[in-house]
């Protein structure tokens, strides 16, 4: 019998078709542990799954990979659903996996988790970023659906607890794919024209698949970007989304939310009525001692006996022109005493004085006897002038028959020069 030659490309095109005509291969869910996930810029997701003795190659293309509430992670024990088929290129077979949920939790769960924990490291969550809250509203933007209970709550209680304060409805979607983006893009809206000074976001009570809007990032990101306090009020109290941790203030239900955005008028009107009482206590005080000080004053002696009080000055006055004018006069007398003890000591400070100048005098006379020529001359020396009395310093100056006077230490003489000798 001739054997039968197939090319590589029909080997697997064969193997393709006959795994892909199994029907338990065509519909099944493995279960097993995420290894080597890697999610590509074209959104197609390529992982392994493993258990103890085998692995599995998987694909995820971007269509399904975009209906994944959770980021699949290393380590994640997940149901994955899909079918078994071969890679024609490589002849490798693998998981064509349509969906995905992790074993033991929701898929939702996953996601909150997972998001919460990233938000939470980018600090999103910090007390330090959130704001307090406007004590006096005087407009609060509403983002939430027209169609709820939720939003006629908030309205009935705004209007009997403050009336004074504007409420502006912004309606979104609040469940369903596109109620993300409507909330994000409207508290985007609210800040880039400041339409409110206080925004209150939420819906009434559901699943967490019906809450699931208020635990998308981009709801989160719009909100801790928004320059507006928001205040967070989704479903009822047990009930926890990401909004609520990015908010700055969490608020247990959409009618909580009511409460806390405005003061209560009949606790103001009953605050005004006792700061009322209070100023009129206050006042009644002040005037009943204003008359007593006025009662103290109508009575004082100065207004019943006047001319008295200018008679004390008088006397006062006598007194202190008196004390006046015997310090003024012990004044003048030290000082004529100091100046009298001075003039004293004047005689005494002159005549030390003179002293001594004289012995300065006679130490600058000492010292210029000694510079004077005439004591040079005493020791045999002598000066010769010419005619016109300049002394001679150099033989050079000098011709035979010249002039000379030569003045000694006692007496002079007149000479002529003879002849002139070289040194």
């Amino acid at each position: 019998m001739d054997e039968l030659i197939l090319e590589v490309s029909q080997v697997n095109a064969y193997i393709r078709e006959m795994l892909e005509s199994d029907e338990l291969l065509t519909g099944l869910c493995v279960r097993g542990e995420v290894s080597n996930f890697k999610r590509y810029p074209s959104g197609h997701c390529y992982f392994t799954l493993k258990d103890r003795d085998s692995a599995l190659k998987c694909v995820m293309f971007r269509s399904s990979a975009m209906r994944l509430r959770f980021q699949p992670e290393n380590g994640m024990t997940v149901l994955a659903a899909g079918r078994i088929s071969v890679y024609p290129r490589d002849g490798v077979y693998q998981l064509y996996c349509v969906s995905m949920t992790p074993e033991g939790a929701g898929d939702l769960s996953v996601a909150f988790e997972q998001l919460k924990r990233r938000l939470a490291a980018e600090g999103l969550f910090r007390e330090a970023h959130k704001k307090p809250l406007p004590a006096y509203p005087h407009r609060i933007a509403l983002i939430t659906s027209e169609a709820g209970a939720a939003v006629r709550d908030m309205l009935r209680i705004l209007g009997a607890r403050y009336p004074l304060a504007e409420v502006l409805l912004l309606p979104v979607r609040v469940q369903g794919t596109e109620a993300a983006g409507e909330i994000a893009a409207a508290i985007d809206y609210a800040n880039r024209y400041q339409v409110a000074d206080l925004i209150i976001t939420g819906r009434g009570g559901g699943s967490m698949e019906d809450l699931w809007a208020f635990n998308e990032e981009a709801v989160a990101r719009a909100i801790y970007r928004s320059e507006i306090p928001v205040i967070s009020a989704v479903g009822h109290e047990p009930d926890v989304t990401i909004s609520d941790y990015v908010a700055d203030l969490r608020a247990a239900t959409p009618s909580n939310a009511a409460e806390l955005a405005v003061p209560d008028q009949a606790e103001l009107r009953a605050a005004i009525h006792s700061l009322e009482v209070r100023m009129a206590g206050s006042l009644e005080q002040r005037l009943k001692l204003a008359r007593g000080h006025l009662e103290q004053r109508r009575n004082a002696k100065v207004l019943r006996e006047p001319t008295q009080a200018l008679e004390d000055r008088r006397q006062r006055l006598d007194m202190l022109e008196d004390r006046m004018g015997r310090a003024m006069g012990l004044r003048v007398e030290n000082a004529r005493t100091e100046l009298r003890r001075k003039s004293e000591q004047l005689p005494l400070l002159f005549r030390n004085d003179l002293q001594a100048r004289q012995k300065q005098l006679g130490t600058l006379g000492a010292r210029l006897d000694a510079m004077s020529p005439l004591k040079v001359l005493s020791r045999g020396y002598s000066i010769t002038q010419d005619n016109a009395g300049h002394a001679i310093l150099s033989a050079g100056e000098l011709k035979p028959g010249d002039k000379l006077h030569i003045r000694l230490h006692q007496g002079a003489l007149e000479a002529l020069v003879e002849r002139i000798a070289e040194e």
